[in-house]
């Protein structure tokens, strides 16, 4: 076979194989939701949020040990976070119920609040990483250390709102499977999403070299597509069964996870700080997102009624546009 379709075959059954797993994630996370008392919120922020990034992980790790390809574990990581942001706008424009923004409750402003702030900071480390400006302990950036505090912050925060709210978490239909079926489900796609996710970055540089790509670009592009594949496949699963709040908190949660992605990177990365070791153009991915996330706060605030042309409101028309932007700066730099 030839080589560019036997690596263009490994990689469709890579997206496969999360795809696949990712749809069963929606279904045990809403089992465990309703078998918990947890509010479907709060098992899209942290439950699949975390499971549906591991993808992200277990790439990045992989990338920076095995692969030495640090352009592409970042790629990952910050175009994952732009792209969890594109299906937020894809489900605005084929959920037509409603404008999303109006069904969904307003405690996610906080989670996007804290993702922009999270992108800004990865952001600054890698202009400052470039120039040599920032200081690090050992081989380990500061930025990192800051970028894990912010984390652990966001989530004492949101931890705290939802304890303050669970009173009022929606009501949820009787799960169709036990508790113990649903908990023995989400550790075994767990597992196919970490075994996918060893053999990704692989294929990723092998990609990048047949098809004359940079590393940053097919990180970018390619790998944070299917890596991200799990969140498109939970968040579709969430709206099918009515769950637009956990398909929210799946989507804002997995970005703040995906930001502290990097500083594990960058703590596995012995040969230095790794913001100082990637291209810059990563810098335009994270302001990208930030903008993202920034147009997502205005439109959980406003709630947007109206839909241009009848296709979408006009912020989910702006997180594609500005998405497409991103993709076209990354392929000049490519």
């Amino acid at each position: 076979m030839n080589p560019i379709a036997l690596i263009w075959l490994q990689f469709a059954l890579c997206a496969g194989l999360i795809g696949f797993a990712g749809v069963r994630l929606s279904r045990y996370g809403d089992a465990i939701a309703t078998h918990t008392g947890l509010s479907r919120n709060w098992v899209g922020l942290i439950l699949l949020a975390t499971v549906t990034s591991l993808p992200e992980l277990v790439t990045g790790l992989s990338a920076v040990t095995l692969a030495a390809a640090p352009d592409i574990a970042v790629g990952d990581v910050l175009g994952s976070c732009a792209f969890n942001l594109v299906i937020l706008a894809l489900v605005d424009i084929f959920y037509r119920n409603n404008s999303l923004y109006q069904q969904v409750g307003q405690g996610h402003v906080v989670s996007a609040g804290f993702g922009v702030i999270l992108l800004a900071g990865a952001a600054l480390a890698v202009l400052l990483g470039a120039q040599g400006m920032m200081p690090a302990i050992g081989h380990v950036s500061m930025a990192s250390v800051l970028l894990l505090g912010i984390y652990l912050v966001a989530m004492r925060t949101l931890y705290v709102i939802e304890q303050r709210h669970q009173g009022h978490t929606e009501a949820t239909q009787r799960p169709d499977m036990t508790l113990k079926t649903a908990l023995m489900g989400y550790g075994l796609a767990s597992m196919v999403i970490v075994g996918a996710g060893i053999w990704l970055p692989m294929v990723g540089v092998e990609l990048a070299r047949l098809m004359g790509w940079s590393n940053s670009f097919v990180g970018t592009l390619f790998i944070a597509f299917a890596t991200s594949v799990p969140e498109l496949a939970t968040t579709w699963g969430a709206v099918r069964i009515g769950a637009l709040d956990m398909a929210v908190g799946n989507l804002l949660g997995s970005n703040l996870f995906d930001v502290l992605i990097l500083a594990i990177d960058d703590v596995a990365y012995v040969k230095g700080a790794i913001y100082a070791q990637v291209s810059l153009v990563h810098a335009a991915t994270a302001i990208t997102a930030c903008l993202m996330s920034g147009i997502v706060i205005v439109s959980l605030a406003s709630r947007p009624t109206w839909r241009v042309a009848h296709v979408a409101s006009w912020s989910s028309l702006a997180l594609l546009a500005l998405y497409l932007l991103n993709a076209a700066i990354q392929y000049w730099q490519a």
